[in-house]
This record gives structure tokens, C-alpha cells and sequence, in this order.
């Protein structure tokens, strides 16, 4: 039982203190006067205040500490100080006198009294979702702080705390006593007697140091790194420093994890891993670590329920009820052995295999190395057109191949492209514990091993001395309880009438235990140590390889140049698509809200039949004559206005602006050419020449050609000028540009320009803005591009061409990406003198450009979005999008404004709507927690905070409103 003392701690309310007292106590013992606000505390008083320049937390606790345990915490920080590598931390801040600790008297009741330094950053406590990087650092934290005070040392350590895990069991044995509700008093108990019978075998051999003990959620503050991830690196509070085990420390920091969760206990071996990295942990201190999260949350969930009852004003307490329940169901829920397999797994220890030497056949009528595995992954090469998605489609896969080569099984270890669910915020559970075999119907099964047989219905499993062998699919007449030697027959393979059956096996080490058939990829480690691969019993092609992603990232990163960059720093390894639909080696479907590449969708059966035909029949260059070209070339002639009749093709949007500016050069003589700020043309000489977006490149303001003259950015948003109506005076802009240029007398080739600003978040421009710049560039003898690559071709829903939207009519047309749906394809649309006026330079040639593959693509594309109606739909789900965002603008006021139409948008974040300070940091972080969501997204914009959203124009309903879900998801839970 814990001793009286502890006891009547454990009994105390908070201190009565009002802020009258507290600011009487200030201005007498530290001359200091200023705002004060209460902080929560679960048995003491604090208070900040905000003095000038400065602020402190003055703490005030019951006189039944000892002056002694004050001082340790005082000595701690001084300790910490003088390390290099410290965290942040407070200041102690002495009184007038010069004591760092004083005794007061109030109302007859005597009160130990401290004023620190307040430490500035941003809690985690009221954060639903803290990313991996908030629940590394909450470990690095802890860590850095254990190892810091390796070397401290102080009386005032050896204290009777509540929170000390090495006396959790009395301790709750003695919280339990308060609480009145017999269900939960049970549930309380049970947890902790299951978590002690765990810990005390390991406890002679944890280390025993000083520990802070609350390096939690609620006892840090944090600041946002590169990507807006808040990050903790500050401990504010120094009240349960101990002396206790080590990994009880890192115990305390996990749980407090475990109500950011989401219900996936997982989310602590972030924290378990980064810990390890800077004070590494032993391997009985690993295997103590889950059970001892599990006390924490019972000592929490306990104390709580106490102090209410003790202190029932005490908001503080109050507000944190639901998130301790939620630890405790969190920890309690949890399987304990996966937990430490996962565990010991994260940093690098393992659990011992299974021996199977000296095993006998599991089928002794069929030889092993003649069962063919099939591959049901995301890269199985029997998955086309999305045939996954049928019902039983794994099984007939199998059954064929059994049909077809006597026997065949799936692989363990697995992720099943089939269970790869779409729309779905969590990640499937797809990773497969266990094999299916099919194999001809009456073929025996035998024991492997001897055990004592348990038959649940059709469900037999085999427990042996070290694992328990689970099989389906077995007719047998053998009893339940029936002892089995090595080698006897359990049954034969059913067959309802058919001449083959089906033989599901699994392996799991927890004799008690029921195990699922699949985990998510997050709980493959954990899982797969309780319920190891059964291929011994089958072959070793049974097993999948685990997808080795990040050593794919390096071999890329090693001969990929490296400025060709890739999303996201960890980013999923992509390798299959399907209409808006992306998926990962791990089986994970993302909602693909950024590929304009793909206009129809990914994997459109009909444009793969399309080139695979046209590609087994032919495939040269545009120099030959062939239908395909001259077809795909007049098709695209009858899209444009009229005029324009005259196509070149070419393999990119690059190619397409860089040759339209070729083009106005050769046609008018003159070089000089007008663009905007804020733009994006390409990455060759010429059209990366009037690209100026800052964010494509940092130095584009300053290393124009001195033929490129830039105009201000028609931003109706941010702008120097705002609204649709700001037209005017954007043009009052250009034309003091062109009165430049013409003061030089060298003339004008023309002006390049988005019709909506796509690399902006398609911001539409104001009124009439085109027509006044295509005016004014005509008159001088310049033409007018009109770059289409991204905003035309139906994207913007009410028009084909982005252009319509500002009713001008172009003398050059660029378009490229969706044109082809991925494939290279890209094309200048223009007047026939204009295209003839490149033959003063020769002639042109792009030798895949309108080749017969291309130019197939090309005439298919058209044709599937004429038939399936995708322009509609791109204004249909556009509108609706839309609308749902613009919803999420009235709670959320990090939406600044929704840009854009049809399907190309853009969702700006700002920290202030007056001032527009533009979110970048917040926008990484919201891309980073979509992905996690399962959203593909990306920011844009000078200042990359504004969403760019440019799916394919395939977007159904559902999905549209599964991005708005999970947007709000991410700005209502946290990033």
C-alpha cells in the first residue's frame, strides 16, 4: 500500500489562492505588477504575468511538500543551464530578498511560493493530431532531458510522488478507493494488475536516474519547423523530476501521446524511435516500455476521477477527463504483445523466430516447391482496369493459377491491392497475416508439430509449445482437446463438389489469442512478430518481399539529378493509378487532387487499348505520311476560333511556349516581349526566360533577359489592386511598360499570359484585363499567346479554352499536359502566316511530337472527353467543390479566399485576413496532413500557400466532398 504521507498528498485540494493574492504576492516579495491569468494545475496554483517586456509563471503549491523537493526542481534548471545541448527551459526568478523559495501564510495556511521565467511556444494539448514530427520531437525531448540529468544529483529526488511508475500498483490500488462507479473501478484494476504482471519480471533490470516524468503534451511548448509541423523544444515545468526508471520517463511521454491518436496506439514508436536515437534503450527496458504506458494511463484515468471528486472546481482537471479516458481505452485496447513486438521492433531489436527444425509436411501429399504463389499487390500483373475491385477477385486469381499449375497460395506479408479501400481517411488494413492455398479437394493436412488441438466449428487450431498453428477449409473428425503428435493426420482439404479447395493457415504466438487476418501498414512489424509468416510450412515464394521504398528514394536521389524534385520529403512510392484514385506500394489509395497531367483519369482502359494498338501496328515520326496526324492536327484546328488552323506538335508544354515565342520573333522581327509577375511558362531558354514565379525560382526577379519586361500581377487577391473590377488600373501598369519599351525604339514581339493565373491557385483575372493588353500589344505589331497548358481543355468547366473566359481570341494557342493524359504532348495552335513565318528559319521537327502513338493519344483523349461528358462534369463537381470550400472559409479563418472555377482552384491561406500574411509554413504542413489523409495535394503561389486543386476531370461527387471532409478534418484537428 503507499505510505501516509503519499496517501494524504494524494487527498489535497489546490491551493486556496485568488489572483488578488497572487498579484499581492508579486508586487510585495517581487515588484511586480501586470495582467495575471490562471494556468491549470492538477494540485497547485499558477499564474502568468505579463510584465512589460517580460512575463513569469508564479507557483504556488501546499506546504505538505517538502522544501526540499522545490529545491531539487530549482536545482534541476540550474543543472540543465549549464548543459549545451538543454532544451529550453524556464529561469528560476528569486524574490526581492534573494530566495529562489518562499513560505507565505493566507488565510491561516501556510504555502511554498516560486516565480519562474514563463517560456514562450505553442502547447500541444488541446491539439487533436500531432504529426509524426510533433510525436519525434516529444520524444527527443525526453530523451535529451534523461540523458542531461544522467549526472544530477540531489536529495530532494528521492520523494513519495503519485506519478511514480515503480509504485503505480499501490498507488492504484489506493486511487481505486475513490471511485464510486463499480464498472469502471473494475475495468481500472484488471488493466493494472495485467500491466504489473508484465513490468515485474523486468523490473530488477531497469535503470534507476534522475527523470523530469512529464515530458507530456501539456508540460511543453513548441515551434513550427520548415514544414508548419509544430515541433516541441521547451519544457515549462519541472514538478515530478524523480528518482525512478528510465523508461518509465519515456512511458509517461508516450502516454500522453495516446489521445492524439485517433485510436492507433501505434502513433507512440515515432517517439520510441527518436528517444532511442539519443539515449538508447535497453532491450528489458523496451519490453517494459508498453506496459508501463498502460499503468500511466491507469494512474491518470485514476487520479483523475479522484481529484474530481476531491476538487470538483477544478477546471482543470475537468478539462482533461475526456483526454485521459481516451488514453486509458487507447492503452487498454491495445494488444500487449504486438505492442512490444513493435516496439522492440521500431529500434532495432527483434523477437526470437520460431524454431522449426525437424517439423513435418503440412501437406505431405503435395511438394511444397510446386505451389506457385500469386502476387495480389499493387504491381500484380493480373490486376487491369480495376478488376481489384470485384467481389472474390483474389480468389479467382488463385483458383485460376491452382487450376492451372496444381496448387497455388497467396503470399504472406502482402499489402492486397484489393483492400485497398478509396476515400478513406485511415490506412487499410491490407497487410496479410496469413496464407490462402488452393489445392485439390481431398488432399490431406498433417500436424507439423505436436499440440493440443482446439476446434471452434470449422476452425482448427494446433497449439504447440512455442506457436499456434490456425487453419480453415480442414474436414476432419478429430475431437476438440484431441493431443496431436508430429506428423497425424487433422483432415483433408473440403470440396464442396468441386474438385479443388481452399487451406487458409496461420501461425500466432498468444495461445489466447484470435488473430485478424490482415493489419494496417503502420502495425505490419508488430503484428507480423505475434503471427510470423507460415512459408516455412508452404515456400519460401509464399512470403512477399516488404516494399523497400526508401532505399528506391536513395537509388533515385543517387543518379536522378537533383533538381528534379519530388513531393513530400518521405513521399509515398506511386505505382498504379486508376481514374482519381493513386495508390502506394503499401497498398494506400490516395485521392489524387493535383495531377492535371491526367485529365481522363489514370488508366483509362480505352486510351491504353488505344496505344497499345496503334503501337503494335506503328509508331515513326511526323515526317511520314499517316491518318493519325493529319486527323489529330484537324481535330484540334476545329477546337480553336477561327483562324487559328495551323498545329505544330510538340512533346511538352515547355516546347509549346518556347516555340510560340520563337514564333512571334520570327513573325513581327522584334524580340522584346511582355509577361506577368507571378508566372510560369517552362523550363526552356525562352520560356523559362518570361517565367517569374519565385517560388519555381528564387532568383527569377533578377535574371530576366533584357528582352523580358514584366508587368505586375493581376492578383485581385493580394495585389496591389483588388476585385474583378481592378482591371483598369493593372492596365494603367502595362501601358507605362509598353511606353518603356517603345521609348527604345526596339518594338514589340508579343505578350504571353494564363487566361486564369493557374500558378497563382487560378485566380481569375479582373474585367477585361486580356482585352485592354491584347489591345494595346496589336497595336504596337505584337502577338498574343495565350498559354493554355494547364487552365484549357475543358478544365475550367463553362469554357473549353481559358481564354472564352476574358472574350479575347489569341493569335497563338499553347497547350500540353492534359492533352495527352501523361503521355508527352503538347501543341501551338496559330494562324497560318504565323506558322509559315517560322520558314525563314528552316524548317521545324520534333521527332516524337505528332507521332502516331501521340497523335492517337491525342485524337482518343478528345474523344473520351466528348463521350463521358468530362467538361460538364468539370463544372458540375467544380460548383460543388467550390461551394463546399468557400463553407469551410465562414469557421475557419486561415482561408483567405477559393480561387478559381470548374476544376482548377485555389484555397489561399493567410494568418490575417486584413493583412494577408501569407501562411507558408501552415500550407506545408496542411499538404503533409492530407497525404496522411490520404489527399494528394501541393501549395502554389509566389508564397506556396494557396492549395492548388487540379484533379482529373474524371472527380466524382463523393470524391469531391472526401477532399472538403478531409480539409476540414485537418484544420479542426490540427497539422
Amino acid at each position: 500500500m503507499a505510505d501516509a504521507a503519499l496517501v494524504n498528498r494524494m487527498q489535497l485540494q489546490r491551493p486556496d489562492i485568488t489572483p488578488e493574492d497572487a498579484a499581492e504576492i508579486l508586487q510585495t516579495h517581487y515588484g511586480l505588477s501586470g495582467a495575471l491569468s490562471e494556468l491549470g494545475s492538477q494540485q497547485d496554483r499558477n499564474y502568468r504575468i505579463d510584465a512589460g517586456d517580460n512575463a513569469y509563471v508564479l507557483k504556488i503549491c501546499r506546504a505538505e511538500y517538502e522544501l526540499v523537493e522545490l529545491e531539487a526542481q530549482n536545482a534541476a534548471i540550474r543543472h540543465l543551464h549549464g548543459k549545451p545541448d538543454a532544451p529550453r527551459i524556464p529561469d528560476v526568478v528569486p524574490s526581492l530578498n534573494g530566495r529562489d523559495i518562499l513560505t507565505i501564510t493566507i488565510r491561516e495556511q501556510d504555502y511554498l511560493v516560486r516565480l519562474l521565467g514563463f517560456l514562450p511556444g505553442q502547447t500541444l494539448t488541446r491539439r487533436k493530431h500531432l504529426s509524426p514530427a510533433a510525436a519525434a520531437g516529444l520524444g527527443a525531448l525526453s530523451a535529451r532531458l534523461a540523458r542531461d540529468l544522467a549526472d544530477f544529483e540531489h536529495p530532494g529526488l528521492h520523494r513519495n510522488l503519485q506519478w511514480d511508475l515503480r509504485r503505480a500498483g499501490p498507488v492504484a490500488v489506493q486511487l481505486l478507493s475513490a471511485i464510486t462507479d463499480h464498472e469502471a473501478r473494475d475495468r481500472i484494476a484488471k488493466a493494472m494488475v495485467a500491466a504489473v504482471k508484465r513490468i515485474q519480471p523486468l523490473a530488477s533490470a531497469l535503470r534507476v536516474q534522475p527523470v523530469h516524468h512529464d515530458v507530456t503534451d501539456d508540460n511543453v511548448v513548441s515551434h513550427p519547423d520548415a514544414h508548419g509541423q509544430l515541433v516541441p523544444d521547451g519544457v515549462i515545468d519541472f514538478g515530478d523530476i524523480i528518482q525512478g526508471w528510465l523508461v518509465g520517463d519515456l512511458a509517461v511521454t508516450c502516454a500522453s501521446l495516446l489521445h492524439h491518436a485517433d485510436g492507433n496506439p501505434f502513433q507512440i514508436l515515432p517517439a520510441v524511435r527518436a528517444y532511442h536515437a539519443i539515449y538508447p534503450l535497453e532491450e528489458a527496458e523496451a519490453k517494459a516500455l508498453w506496459p508501463l504506458i498502460v499503468a500511466r494511463a491507469v494512474i491518470l484515468a485514476a487520479s483523475t476521477e479522484q481529484q474530481l471528486a476531491i476538487d470538483p472546481d477544478n477546471d482543470y482537471v475537468r478539462g482533461n477527463l475526456d483526454f485521459e479516458r481516451e488514453i486509458f481505452d487507447v492503452a487498454t485496447g491495445a494488444q500487449p504483445d504486438v505492442m512490444e513486438a513493435a516496439i522492440l521492433r521500431t529500434i532495432g531489436f527483434d523477437v526470437t523466430p520460431i524454431a522449426t527444425e525437424g517439423w513435418s509436411a503440412l501437406l505431405p501429399d503435395i511438394d511444397p516447391r510446386e505451389i506457385v504463389a500469386v502476387d495480389l499487390s499493387v504491381t500484380g500483373p493480373d490486376f487491369i482496369d480495376g478488376n481489384w475491385q470485384k467481389p472474390d477477385m483474389d480468389w479467382r486469381l488463385l483458383a485460376q493459377a491452382a487450376i492451372a499449375s496444381g496448387a497455388a497460395a497467396t503470399r504472406y506479408g502482402e499489402f492486397r491491392l484489393s483492400l485497398a479501400a478509396p476515400l478513406s481517411m485511415a490506412p487499410p488494413r491490407n497487410f496479410a497475416l496469413h496464407s490462402d492455398i488452393c489445392l485439390p479437394a481431398g488432399a490431406t493436412v498433417a500436424a507439423p508439430f505436436p499440440g493440443l488441438l482446439q476446434r471452434q466449428g470449422q476452425h482448427l487450431v494446433l497449439v504447440g509449445e512455442e506457436i499456434s498453428l490456425h487453419l480453415d477449409g480442414v474436414d476432419t473428425a478429430l475431437e476438440d482437446g484431441a493431443a496431436i503428435e508430429r506428423g497425424a493426420t487433422l483432415g483433408t482439404i473440403g470440396s464442396e463438389g468441386s474438385a479443388i479447395g481452399g487451406l487458409r493457415v496461420q501461425f500466432c504466438r498468444v495461445p489466447t489469442l484470435e488473430p485478424p487476418l490482415y493489419a494496417a501498414a503502420d502495425q505490419a512489424d508488430g503484428w507480423s512478430a505475434v503471427c510470423p509468416s507460415p512459408a516455412a510450412l508452404l515456400n519460401a515464394a509464399c512470403e512477399a518481399p516488404r516494399p523497400d521504398s526508401s532505399s528506391l528514394l536513395s537509388l533515385r536521389n543517387a543518379h536522378f539529378a537533383e533538381p528534379q524534385k519530388h513531393y513530400y520529403e518521405i513521399p509515398p512510392q506511386i505505382e498504379r493509378g486508376w481514374r482519381e484514385f493513386l495508390f502506394d506500394m503499401q497498398g494506400r489509395c490516395y485521392l489524387d487532387m493535383v495531377n492535371n497531367v491526367t485529365t481522363l483519369g489514370h488508366a483509362h482502359p480505352r486510351l491504353t487499348a488505344a496505344i497499345a494498338q496503334q503501337w503494335s501496328r506503328l509508331n515513326t515520326n511526323s515526317r511520314f505520311h499517316y491518318a493519325a496526324v493529319a486527323e489529330f492536327s484537324e481535330r484540334l484546328a476545329t477546337l480553336a476560333p477561327e483562324g487559328l488552323d495551323s498545329i505544330f506538335l510538340v512533346n511538352s508544354g515547355s516546347e509549346a511556349n518556347d516555340l510560340a515565342i520563337r514564333l512571334a520573333w520570327t513573325h513581327t522581327g522584334k524580340r522584346n516581349m511582355l509577361c506577368l509577375l507571378e508566372a510560369y511558362h517552362g523550363w526552356t531558354v525562352a520560356s523559362d526566360a518570361v517565367s517569374t514565379s519565385i517560388a519555381d525560382n528564387p532568383q527569377a526577379l533578377t535574371t530576366r533577359p533584357d528582352w523580358v519586361h514584366p508587368v505586375i500581377s493581376p492578383n485581385t487577391y493580394r495585389g496591389p489592386f483588388r476585385g474583378p473590377d481592378s482591371g483598369p488600373d493593372y492596365l494603367d501598369d502595362v501601358a507605362a511598360k509598353l511606353q518603356a519599351i517603345d521609348q527604345k525604339g526596339d518594338g514589340l514581339a508579343g505578350f504571353i499570359a494564363e487566361a486564369v493565373y493557374g500558378n497563382a491557385g487560378g485566380i481569375t483575372l479582373p474585367h477585361g484585363y486580356l482585352a485592354g493588353v491584347y489591345d494595346a500589344v496589336r497595336q504596337r505589331g505584337g502577338l498574343c499567346i495565350a498559354d493554355e497548358v494547364q487552365v484549357g481543355y475543358g478544365r475550367l468547366g463553362e469554357h473549353f479554352w481559358g481564354f472564352e473566359s476574358q472574350g479575347v481570341v489569341p493569335d497563338i494557342i499553347t497547350i500540353a499536359k492534359g492533352m495527352g493524359n501523361g503521355h508527352p504532348l503538347g501543341a501551338v495552335i496559330t494562324r497560318r502566316e504565323i506558322a509559315e513565318s517560322l520558314k525563314k528559319e528552316g524548317y521545324f521537327f520534333s521527332s516524337a511530337g505528332g507521332s502516331p502513338v501521340s497523335s492517337i493519344v491525342g485524337l482518343t483523349v478528345l474523344d473520351i472527353l466528348r463521350d463521358e461528358n468530362l467538361q460538364e462534369n468539370a463544372q458540375l463537381i467544380g460548383d460543388r467543390l467550390k461551394a463546399g470550400l468557400i463553407a469551410l472559409m465562414e469557421r475557419f479563418p486561415l482561408i483567405g479566399a477559393v480561387h478559381g472555377m470548374g476544376l482548377y482552384l485555389g484555397v489561399e491561406f493567410v494568418r490575417d485576413r486584413e493583412a494577408l500574411t501569407p501562411a507558408t509554413e501552415e500550407t506545408a504542413a496542411i499538404c503533409e496532413r492530407l497525404l496522411d489523409l490520404g489527399v494528394v495535394m501541393q501549395p502554389t503561389g509566389d508564397h506556396l500557400n494557396v492549395l492548388k486543386i487540379k484533379p482529373p476531370l474524371c472527380l466524382s461527387a463523393e470524391s469531391a466532398d472526401f477532399f472538403v471532409k478531409a480539409l476540414e478534418k485537418v484544420l479542426g484537428d490540427g497539422f
